[in-house]
């Protein structure tokens, strides 16, 4: 079993061990301050050096049956009993810290807007953090959720501490959710000045020492997701720093190209939608009443028993509106320059998709519909009318 440095400080950063196992392509250690993967936060990486040598360790991982954390290194393995000093990535251990803490903090934010918000699963794999919520919290939960953790962030009051009691002794804390851990129990706690507890939750993974370095706590999005839960989208610390920065800048300069301060942003948007809005629906006024003027501009024909009108519409666009507009034939058919076509049939004896279909087939198209509409493509359009002209006099 080996020695978990990153329970008794997940500050400590550097080491000095001893390598007492090989696997393929990893070490093990008698002691180690890496953190191996588990409990929804991702495993350390950083360097192994030992005389004459080092190792670039990429990841970390913990046999749970056996209690050894192994080191999966990128290069030789060392021999066994070789002395080891190891350095963990810093940047990359804070930045798990941050959304570890994080996601502790928001979990119980969430419980204190409403106990039925109680956590299910949670991943801390990347930037982007999940918490997936029962209890279906609303826009207006989460609004409520981080406003109270961004108060009690900003207050810089609440501090960490990671005693390991013994289950028996469990009962005496508020626990956030009850543990499946038994034995000693490693706990995360904040608490304030006053020692009151803000959070208290089993953990054996890595946390800031003060909770408001982990600041800002921003909720980026939420969805539902199966099983009837809310999944909650959040970045913690300093990548929710970065995300924001990004954003505002990315807002300001969209600010500036519509000649208004960020803060109205939204109302320009939402004016900017109702104009498009109005210029889709004009726009398809228009569409409609030319597709209207084309079919009745297209002189009526008589093909075997029927009357047909041959439309040759000027772009793929008004292939629908021409289709459904109204006209005095039996069967209207219409094509675009680009090869879509459509037929629209007001006679019972004349199928739109049967006779499509078999024009189709004969100028290599494909196509096909209901009995009154039918749409499809062909390869040929430059042959299309010839085809249906003659198959209809034949039919």
């Amino acid at each position: 079993m080996t020695r978990a440095l990153y329970f008794e400080n997940g500050t400590q950063l550097g080491f000095v061990s001893e390598v007492v196992a090989h696997g393929s392509g990893e070490i093990a250690l008698a002691s180690t301050a890496f953190y191996p993967e588990g409990g929804g936060q991702r495993g350390d990486s950083g360097w192994l050096r030992w005389n004459g040598g080092e190792v670039q360790v990429t990841d970390t991982r913990k046999n749970k049956a056996s209690g050894e954390i192994w080191h999966v290194v990128n290069g030789e393995l060392p021999p066994i009993g070789t002395a080891i000093s190891g350095e963990i990535d810093a940047k990359r251990r804070w930045r798990h810290m941050q959304r570890h803490t994080g996601e502790h903090l928001l979990a119980q934010a969430f419980q204190r807007v409403n106990p039925a918000f109680q956590v299910a699963a949670v991943s801390m794999n990347s930037p982007e953090c999940h918490l997936d919520l029962k209890g279906d919290p609303a826009e207006a939960d989460v609004r409520a959720a981080e406003t109270l953790l961004r108060e009690a962030l900003g207050r810089d009051e609440l501090t960490l501490t990671t005693p390991i009691v013994p289950e028996a002794e469990l009962g005496k804390y508020p626990l956030r959710r009850e543990t499946k851990v038994t034995g000693q129990v490693r706990l995360v706690i904040f608490k304030d000045s006053q020692d009151h507890y803000f959070d208290v939750s089993a953990c054996g993974g890595t946390h800031v020492p003060r909770a408001a370095m982990c600041a800002p706590v921003v909720v980026l999005r939420t969805e539902r997701i199966k099983g009837g839960l809310t999944r909650v989208t959040f970045m913690a610390g300093e990548e929710a720093g970065e995300f924001l920065g990004s954003v505002y800048c990315d807002a300001r300069a969209l600010g500036q190209k519509f000649s208004v301060p960020v803060e109205r942003l939204s109302e320009k948007v939402e004016a900017l939608d109702t104009e498009r809005q109005t210029l889709r629906r004009e726009l398809d006024e228009a569409r409609t009443a030319l597709a209207r003027v084309t079919v009745q501009a297209a002189p009526v024909q008589h093909l075997g028993h029927l009357s047909v009108r041959l439309v040759a519409v000027a772009d793929s666009v008004l292939l629908q509106p021409a289709l459904t507009t109204t006209h005095d034939a039996d069967v209207l058919v219409c094509l675009a320059p680009d090869g879509r076509c459509g037929v629209a049939s007001a006679s019972a004896a004349l199928h739109a998709g049967t006779l499509l279909r078999e024009v189709l087939t004969l100028t290599g198209g494909k196509g096909g519909g209901k009995a009154d509409l039918a749409q499809g493509r062909t390869p040929e359009p430059a042959e299309f009318f010839d085809v249906l002209q003659t198959y209809l006099k034949t039919s």
